[in-house]
């Protein structure tokens, strides 16, 4: 089905999968679409419409779409090899000790395929660790899609702390009742929370951005000081962070080190790659020579280490590593969500564009939102409406979920995004 257009494929795709899409996400029909190729900062679909890439893998493809030395690093590993199980390859090996010395907490680290299955091995390890049980995660926070993270992520309301509600069907109320939430960057109702159930708690797990939302760097340090207090574990969820906000994550410019820290996205270079980082005793507990062992922590995974993926990562961390990158980075973000802000304004719609690094998102909101509630209290049916006369001009964004600039996206994005966001708030207005 070379020839093949966007109809053709949705047909097979509406019989073969649930919502004709992948996972959470299914576009509407009248902007959905089926990814062709991409390069760079664009990509064309099916039928040949060209679009601007603003998803970029879920944060994954900060250079953009194949990028010629991450293709040729994937070409040459595939060639002498694609997978690799039960035994240790060269480039795995060799990726461990870049990214020890590359990631501020990790005296050790363990793959992982995913940033969900990272997640789930970092709330394993704590309790292994602790030999406690529960977990303090923080309300709208997503940390995958595993029954411990799918707790509180998408509430209806606000409150109800600590308790927490699943988000999907399937989920057994023992997971629910050993899960605890609480307000984002609120350090005195954590600070309560430990004051009742300190003892019981096994880890706190947060992502130094929420969503969109940057957490304070004194709550930060707060959650670092309740934790040594109690013996809890902390752990920081650097699978969208983690080489994107900074070389080596957000604790590399946070001033606060997890006891354990989550990575996917970037690493894996859009592969099936991911790793645990951190304490090497806490981290040593997955050590397989431990079986049998009360406090073992078992971590296995069919593409775990997969060298293809680890050649692809090594290239792309090499590209990072070079001067100037991130400034860059930053000063095209800036930019870019500096022209959208005056665009909005020009329009007088009543939005912000909040922006943390490369990530961004318009917000109808007053403010930058400090938590989810203030997050969820902006309107979301007119912010969606605007995400979608985005997507009819090109700009690819998922309705109400945060976006991303790449290292590829260059003046010719701005303008034309510039361009698109004038059209869509007229629309927008006009309804």
């Amino acid at each position: 089905m070379s020839a093949a257009g966007n109809a053709d494929w949705f047909r097979l795709a509406e019989a073969a999968l649930p919502g004709a899409g992948l996972g959470g996400y299914a576009l509407p029909p009248e902007v959905r679409f089926i990814f062709a190729e991409g390069s760079g900062a664009r990509f064309r679909d099916a039928d040949g419409r060209e679009f601007a890439d603003y998803v970029g893998g879920a944060g994954a493809l900060i250079l953009g779409h194949s990028h010629p030395a991450v293709v040729a690093a994937a070409q040459e590993q595939m060639a002498r090899g694609s997978h690799m199980f039960g035994a240790l390859s060269d480039r795995a090996v060799e990726l461990a000790e870049r990214l020890v010395a590359d990631i501020p907490c990790a005296e050790k680290i363990a793959y992982a395929t995913t940033g969900s299955e990272a997640t789930a091995y970092c709330m394993r390890l704590a309790r292994a660790y602790t030999g406690r049980e529960k977990i303090l995660k923080f309300e709208g926070a997503y940390h995958g899609n595993h029954d411990y993270a799918m707790i509180s992520t998408f509430p209806q309301a606000a409150g109800g702390w600590p308790a927490g509600k699943a988000d999907t069907g399937g989920t057994p109320q023992a997971v629910e009742a050993s899960m605890l939430t609480a307000p984002f960057n609120d350090a005195d109702a954590v600070e309560t929370l430990f004051g009742r159930c300190g003892d019981e708690l096994a880890a706190v797990i947060v992502e130094p951005i929420q969503r969109i939302i940057p957490a304070n760097p004194e709550f930060l340090a707060a959650l670092r000081a309740f934790c040594d207090m109690r013996g809890v574990v902390l752990i920081f969820d650097e699978v969208v962070t983690g080489f994107r906000l900074a070389y080596g994550g957000a604790a590399a410019v946070s001033g606060v080190t997890p006891d354990l820290a989550s990575f996917g996205k970037i690493i894996g270079a859009g592969g099936p790659l991911a790793a645990v980082a951190g304490r090497a005793d806490i981290i040593d507990l997955a050590d397989p020579r431990r079986k049998g062992e009360s406090n073992y922590a078992y971590f296995n995974g069919t593409l775990h280490g997969n060298p293809v993926a680890a050649a692809m990562t090594l290239t792309l961390l090499d590209e990072l590593a070079k001067p100037g990158v991130y400034e860059r980075l930053e000063t095209y973000a800036a930019h870019f969500c500096e022209r959208a802000e005056a665009v909005l304004r020009a329009r007088d719609v009543p939005a912000i564009v909040a922006r943390v690094g490369s990530l961004w998102q318009i917000l109808f909101t007053e403010a930058m939102p400090s938590n989810y509630a203030e997050l969820a209290a902006g309107d979301a049916a007119r912010m969606r409406q605007l995400d979608l006369e985005l997507l009819k001009r090109g700009q690819y964004v998922l309705p109400g979920v945060r976006r991303f600039v790449s290292l590829a996206h260059t003046q010719a994005e701005l303008e034309w995004f510039a361009e698109a966001l004038d059209e869509a708030c007229e629309n927008l207005v006009l309804k």
